[in-house]
């Protein structure tokens, strides 16, 4: 899979690498990103590091780096966490980490691509995400692609002292049999 790469119409999608680390820690550190995140405390270089070791090369997730066609520049990440081969599923995840990359629909782009790889090459059954429940730009851009709402979540999560609702959105492989 080292050679994967996701061709879209404005995007492509390849595998991350550790290389792309620090892009991926200031992606993350930028506030923009960081509020729509469950886990927002700052990243690190070396968390970075672990998550690569303890996660990426297990398998247990496979993430990929959002590139531009035309400028052939990294624009963000997408990936697949908690990946179950037993129960054919994975939970997605995306951030936009440049500021003038947002509101292009690279989002939508992204997520059929990487859906349709989780669907087509993983051969997943379904795909699941959470959501802060304010974070409507992006439930309105998952349900976009396809994504139901299966659950709210009251007080799921707290963050800074602040108990957040959370929205848990699935989307099942449209072909039978997977």
């Amino acid at each position: 899979m080292s050679e994967c790469r996701i061709q879209g119409e404005k995007i492509y999608l390849r595998l991350m690498t550790a290389e792309d680390t620090d892009r991926i820690v200031s992606w993350r550190n930028n506030p923009r990103v960081r509020k729509n995140f469950i886990y927002q405390k700052p990243f690190t270089r070396q968390g970075h590091l672990n998550w690569i070791r303890d996660k990426v090369d297990t398998g247990e997730v496979i993430q990929f780096i959002i590139c531009e066609k035309g400028a052939d520049r990294p624009v963000g990440s997408v990936y697949f966490r908690d990946i179950s081969r037993e129960h054919n599923r994975a939970e997605y995840g995306i951030f936009i980490g440049e500021d003038d990359a947002v509101g292009r629909g690279i989002g939508s782009e992204t997520c059929r691509l990487a859906c349709d790889y989780g669907f087509r090459v993983e051969r997943w059954h379904k795909i699941i995400l959470r959501a802060l429940s304010d974070n409507g730009a992006a439930i309105r851009s998952y349900e976009k692609a396809g994504f139901e709402r299966e659950a709210y979540l009251r007080e799921e999560v707290c963050i800074d002292g602040v108990y957040r609702d959370v929205v848990l959105m699935g989307l099942l492989n449209p072909e039978p049999g997977m």
